[in-house]
């Protein structure tokens, strides 16, 4: 809808732009000329708004979509970490927690991930295999064993991570900063349609058209890399996917005939 509104505001503008353009062009040649360096006074400042927003806005946009990518990558590289580290915990926290981090990557797959398009919102799924990491940390804590504060600074590093992807789901960019956006854009069109000489030429209409296919193409790029995980340009999940399907074949060797406490889904079986 947010789409079809923007592209529907800039062709508006740059018709109703054109329309008063030729309107005013039925005026003597004095007159024309005095309104065409009026217009031109005007017009600069108004660019230089509408490009130095967009600026403005682009960046924003692009460092809460590489935020998410980023925090995607580590929490899966920190799940797999962990599973990796216990690997020297004793038994039977080495076998506990290797299963728990099975069983959080699969959750956040399969329960969490489908959520992301939709704003973030934490799975209680995946949420109990992140305490099952919490208490068995305590068990190691008790025993004094060395992979103790490796294995809790991982797991602190995945749970930010976690909690950063989960953040950068909601657009960054408010809407109303959105649509004061398109507005500004849309008024620079028009104004510069409006604003065109009285002897134009193909040139002037190809090189405006260009520029409100340009100012247009914008908008929708910030539209849909402030949305992350929706969108055309996204966020995959494919880092915790392919963490999920190496550490399930690892528990799977290291573990021979164990049961998993969960399924494929990462809901608790046990």
């Amino acid at each position: 809808m947010t789409t079809l509104v923007t592209i529907a505001a800039m062709a508006v503008a740059l018709a109703v732009g054109l329309i008063a353009n030729r309107v005013r062009s039925r005026r003597t040649a004095d007159e024309q000329e005095d309104a065409e360096a009026s217009v031109s006074d005007l017009i600069s400042p108004l660019e230089t708004l509408a490009v130095l927003l967009v600026a403005f806005v682009i960046v924003v946009a692009a460092e809460s979509f590489g935020a998410a990518g980023a925090a995607v990558a580590t929490e899966a590289r920190r799940v797999d970490q962990l599973y990796e580290v216990a690997d020297y915990a004793p038994e039977p926290q080495r076998q506990r927690l290797q299963a728990a981090s099975v069983c959080y990557a699969r959750a956040i797959q399969t329960h969490e991930w489908p959520a992301m398009e939709n704003g973030g919102e934490a799975s209680p799924r995946a949420s109990q295999w992140s305490t099952e990491f919490r208490r068995s940390f305590k068990e190691l804590a008790h025993q004094e064993d060395a992979t103790f504060d490796v294995l809790v600074q991982a797991d602190d590093e995945r749970s930010t991570a976690r909690h950063t992807r989960l953040g950068e789901a909601t657009p960054a960019i408010p809407t109303v900063v959105y649509w004061f956006m398109v507005v500004s854009l849309a008024a620079t069109v028009g104004a510069f349609a409006f604003g065109l000489p009285r002897r134009r030429g193909p040139a002037h209409l190809l090189l405006l058209s260009t520029l409100a296919v340009l100012f247009t193409g914008s908008l929708l790029l910030i539209e849909d890399i402030d949305r992350p995980f929706d969108g055309q340009i996204r966020v995959t999940g494919d880092a915790m996917r392919g963490t999920a399907q190496d550490i399930s074949e690892d528990f799977a060797e290291d573990h021979p005939g164990a049961a998993l406490p969960c399924d494929e889904g990462g809901t608790r079986t046990t």
